[in-house]
């Protein structure tokens, strides 16, 4: 009885320390994945071939990432230390990430000088951050000894991720751009933000560090680690036909789901509402509230809504969203009227795929039983690293899709030019008031005709990228998902039943 309580008491305070951990590391996430491009864009003058390359950089590094996700695990599971096989990596990962994007975030350099410095740090990042979250996620089997523990702890952790990256998502923009940017220049801006971002990771860190207890039976019973093999990985999901199909579905929807926080949206408001973070951030806080109904009543809607049905519907609902939001074009002015018929838009399109992404997840799930029934073994370890690795897959290729668009219809002309504006600024050659006079100019026009500003095709391009390509990928992860993924709620059971057997 004493165990019991004992174990019972360990589990409560992890419960609590354990998903601290992760608010400052999924802020630095945020911080990378959402608004690295458009740092680079709005501070930095590039020409196409420089742009090309940044892109390039972006694309193979996160290649890379999605590869190196196995290969750290591995090195992980064979570390052996008195202070466990997670926290020395979780420790290591953490600070060495924090004086990367610090580093990053930082530097005055411009032209090919910058690209060849970006490409040193953002493979760095690529390093670090994945010795932090694989160690972190990886903790979770050494936190509860049962299947119902080992749920709450993912839950709890998700929650605190989601309120890291929600909150830098909202702030990033409001203190970055605009009136509101921190020392009046998005350049220095985003400098502080990182400092602060790189202190805080660390420091929510330390919750798990010296708050967590693990189970360390196995590592001191000297239980080895299995070898790791790619030609394993490989056959073990190229064999799986419903986790192949899965993955491709997946893939695709990721991509569209993408598009907008992945630079294009906050380009396409500051074109068209002006320069202007708190808009971006007031975007995101709407379009993302949606999000937090799903996460409360998921469970209890599809104990009732048959999966198939609910994608069904949710693609409805997604559509409406969509033409929603490109509707708003038709709002001749560019007041807040047309702003909130925008937002609208995001929030209802967002719901649904926010659902399809949950929906995802429990498929992805239900092929470890499918591979059990037709191969014998569940290999979960493979098939739930599946995930993380199409999530490294749909950015890169957010970042192509986002830095093709960028070139359609010339984005880099104008940014190039708030980008000296804001240099000039934070070099104090000019005033704020006059850089912020001057951004508006660039955007809008001058009746002098110094500048022309943003045409509306430019910006209706801007506007289709994050609508139309959306809603097309959608509509096919959807069409796929129903003709290509048999293990619904009747086979899923029918195939529980017979291992039961």
């Amino acid at each position: 009885m004493g165990i019991k309580v004992k174990e019972d008491d360990r589990t409560k305070k992890n419960l609590i320390y354990f998903p601290l951990g992760t608010v400052g590391r999924d802020a630095v996430y945020c911080l990378i994945n959402s608004y690295l491009l458009t740092f680079v864009l709005f501070t930095h003058s590039l020409n196409g071939a420089q742009l090309a390359a940044i892109t390039g950089i972006m694309i193979a590094a996160r290649v890379f990432d999605a590869l190196n996700d196995p290969v750290m695990g591995n090195i992980i599971e064979r570390t052996r230390s008195k202070f466990g096989k997670f926290k020395p990596w979780l420790a290591i990962g953490g600070l060495t990430t924090s004086v990367v994007i610090y580093l990053l975030f930082n530097v005055q350099l411009q032209g090919w000088g910058f690209v060849c410095f970006f490409a040193v740090m953002y493979f760095a990042f690529s390093v670090t951050y994945t010795m932090s979250d694989i160690s972190y996620w990886g903790m979770i089997p050494a936190l509860g000894s049962d299947a119902d523990a080992r749920n709450r702890f993912t839950s709890r952790a998700t929650l605190f991720a989601g309120i890291g990256g929600t909150l830098a998502s909202i702030l990033i923009p409001m203190f970055s751009a605009g009136s509101g940017a921190i020392g009046g220049s998005t350049a220095v801006a985003y400098g502080r933000i990182a400092l602060v971002i790189a202190i805080l990771a660390p420091l929510f860190i330390l919750f798990t560090l010296f708050g967590v207890q693990e189970q360390r039976e196995a590592d001191r019973a000297g239980k080895a680690a299995e070898k790791f093999s790619f030609v394993q990985i490989v056959k073990t999901i190229g064999r799986n036909d419903q986790l192949v199909w899965i993955a491709v579905i997946f893939l695709i929807q990721q991509v569209g789901n993408g598009l907008v926080v992945g630079g294009i949206g906050s380009t396409y408001i500051y074109f068209t509402f002006g320069y202007n973070g708190g808009l971006f951030s007031l975007f995101n806080t709407v379009g993302m509230a949606a999000t937090a109904f799903l996460m409360i009543f998921y469970p209890a809607i599809s104990r009732r809504v048959r999966r198939k049905k609910l994608m069904g519907m949710m693609m409805a609902a997604s559509v409406i969203g969509y033409v929603v939001m490109l509707g708003s074009a038709l709002v001749k002015e560019a007041n807040m009227g047309r702003f909130w018929i925008l937002v609208m838009g995001y929030m209802i399109s967002n719901f649904g795929q926010y659902c399809f992404y949950l929906v995802m997840m429990i498929s992805i799930m239900n092929t470890v039983e499918y591979n059990e029934y037709k191969f014998g073994t569940r290999d979960e370890g493979i098939i739930t690293s599946l995930r993380p690795f199409i999530t490294k897959m749909s950015s890169a290729l957010i970042v192509a899709a986002t830095s093709a668009a960028y070139m359609i219809f010339g984005v880099t002309g104008y940014t190039n030019q708030i980008s000296d504006l804001e240099q000039q600024c934070a070099r104090g050659l000019i005033s704020e008031e006059q850089k912020l006079t001057e951004i508006s100019a660039v955007i809008f026009g001058t009746t002098s005709g110094q500048h022309s500003g943003v045409t509306s095709g430019q910006g209706q391009g801007l506007l289709a990228a994050m609508t139309v390509v959306p809603c097309v990928l959608m509509a096919i992860s959807y069409f796929l998902y129903k003709k290509k993924y048999r293990l619904d709620e009747e086979e899923y059971e029918r195939i529980c039943a017979e291992l039961q057997k």
